[in-house]
């Protein structure tokens, strides 16, 4: 079920589209749910169907199409490394080197704390500031370092236990 405050959110991108296209709020419900939950389930697809009127089916497509929806568990800070050419260029490989020894994870894998799961991304359109990485979909960290990300890193951990 909708948390209040989901709702609220909902109701506040709805305001964004004609009354009688309520499926066009759909990625922003997808995403006010994914935040609150942490991950999308088949049932949190279901209620965000139900609650905008369309057909499960249509909310799963966009769903499963971006990648930016976590269909499965993932940490508490999900890390998400370019590694398309403009990134791969400017030392991407060396940072996902980094991050797996520093994490002892590999993508697609969650650190034994659940603090840390680690993505492979697509380009993220920020060519110009590569490397980069985005964390949990929200913050974009560009010219990365290995010291860079250990700072990153530091003040995740900091975050995590406040």
């Amino acid at each position: 079920m909708l948390s209040p405050n989901a709702i609220e959110k909902i109701e506040y991108e709805l305001t964004k589209y004609p009354a009688n296209q309520r499926q066009a709020a759909v990625m922003s419900a997808l995403r006010i749910v994914q935040t609150e939950r942490g991950w999308l389930s088949q049932e949190s697809i279901s209620e965000v169907a139900q609650y905008l009127g369309m057909p499960e089916i249509a909310a799963l497509e966009v769903a499963t199409f971006y990648n930016m929806y976590d269909l499965q568990p993932v940490g508490e800070h999900k890390i998400t490394i370019c590694t398309n050419i403009s990134c791969m260029l400017r030392g991407s490989d060396e940072i996902v080197s980094h991050l797996k020894a520093k994490l002892g994870i590999g993508f697609n894998e969650i650190t034994p704390d659940g603090k840390f799961c680690l993505k492979e991304g697509e380009c993220m359109g920020c060519c110009g500031g590569a490397p980069l990485m985005h964390v949990n979909n929200t913050q974009m960290h560009e010219f990365l370092t290995t010291a860079k990300v250990d700072e990153i890193l530091k003040s995740l951990n900091k975050e995590a236990s406040k």
